[in-house]
């Protein structure tokens, strides 16, 4: 009983301070509204999820509390420009020629260049915003769990395993016996199993880095399509690159197929070359649409307190306690997702692949 209590205190603790750190996002966007403009859900739950120049924190007046990070464009017509994010003074005003976009802009939320007839032109941007942070951070995190585990397992290999490694050991185990190993098979498993242990764990940490209220977590990195597209590029490339001769054979002469879906019109190659490219589509909108939808759903939530608040004090106290609950309930399903969604990609990545290098019986002779 006291073991629950604890983790209820925990739980209950984590979702108040993202109930504050919403608040502060909304008195920011509110900060740079007119006064007695409605409260606007939509742009709240956007700028939430989306990246960002700077890592905000909270408000108090007209003083926001955040991060700054570092710019680097590069103007076709200026060459480098390198700054600190608060040189832009949250988005409101321009420095060095150089903007942040506003809602009615092309370019909104990201940085253009105001060309001398006014209009908005798009540097190359290569600044570290703030899902880039996060990306260091859990690469870090990753580096620091994984090489620490190995080290134990090189200087103490024949003992139990302690601490961290013994909480990751039966994953691992899981991952490459229930997942890797039956996918791809018993002889070609281990070239791969890198790559997919790394998938799932870079997947997961960041799932959960996205739960955390707080600075360094708060982040929507696996919400970002950019990020969910190159981890669908890797495992796409990989099967391009160690698929077998019966792989490509099967997509251009489909085995058991009636040959009037191949001649004269190839409609079955047609349609096996469609599949090609839609796995990996799959894995990256699989990944992207569930974690953001998760993001969403909870600030919807958030949300209702301040639509209510409009009308009255008394609705915004009232839906607040409902809005909580649900939001909690959200925060717990959200942390389901974050497994599940990590074993899927990898769980998908590897049946794959599988597919890709697996050899067939060609000519009586019995292959993998």
């Amino acid at each position: 009983m006291l073991k629950a209590s604890r983790i209820f205190l925990i739980i209950s603790a984590l979702f108040l301070l993202s109930f504050g750190t919403v608040n502060a996002e909304e008195q920011a966007i509110a900060g740079h509204e007119p006064a007695g403009e409605k409260f606007n859900a939509s742009k709240l739950i956007m700028e939430h999820i989306a990246d960002s120049y700077e890592w905000h924190i909270a408000k108090f007046g007209d003083f926001h509390l955040s991060v700054p990070l570092p710019v680097i464009l590069y103007s076709r017509t200026s060459g480098f420009h390198t700054f600190i994010s608060t040189k832009l003074h949250h988005g409101t005003e321009s420095y060095s020629g150089f903007r942040i976009g506003n809602e009615t802009s092309k370019y909104a939320g990201k940085i253009v260049e105001v060309a001398t007839d006014g209009s908005e032109v798009r540097p190359y941007d290569f600044s570290i915003t703030k899902n880039v942070v996060s990306l260091f951070v859990s690469i870090t995190l990753l580096l620091l769990i994984f090489l620490s585990i190995a080290k134990r397992y090189k200087e103490n290999y024949n003992r139990a395993p302690k601490g961290i490694q013994s909480w990751l050991e039966p994953v691992i185990l899981f991952i490459r016996d229930d997942v890797v190993k039956s996918s791809i098979g018993e002889e070609k498993y281990q070239k791969f199993l890198p790559y997919l242990l790394t998938a799932f764990f870079f997947i997961l940490i960041n799932n959960l880095m996205g739960l955390v209220p707080i600075i360094p977590g708060g982040a929507n990195l696996t919400g970002n399509i950019a990020v969910t597209m190159v981890l669908a590029l890797i495992t796409f490339v990989t099967i391009l690159f160690n698929g077998s001769k019966d792989y490509y054979m099967h997509i251009v002469n489909a085995p058991g197929v009636p040959w009037w879906l191949k001649l004269p019109i190839p409609l079955m190659p047609f349609v096996e070359v469609i599949g090609v490219f839609t796995k990996p589509f799959v894995l990256m909108v699989r990944l992207f649409a569930n974690i953001t939808a998760g993001h969403i759903i909870a600030l919807g939530f958030y949300s209702l307190i301040f639509i209510f608040g409009e009308k009255s004090a008394f609705a915004g106290y009232g839906v607040s306690i409902v809005s909580i609950l649900f939001t909690i309930f959200m925060g717990l399903l959200e942390l389901l997702v974050a497994f599940i969604q990590a074993y899927v990609f990898t769980l998908l990545s590897a049946l794959y692949i599988g597919m890709a290098v697996e050899q067939h019986e060609v000519h009586g002779e019995k292959g993998h």
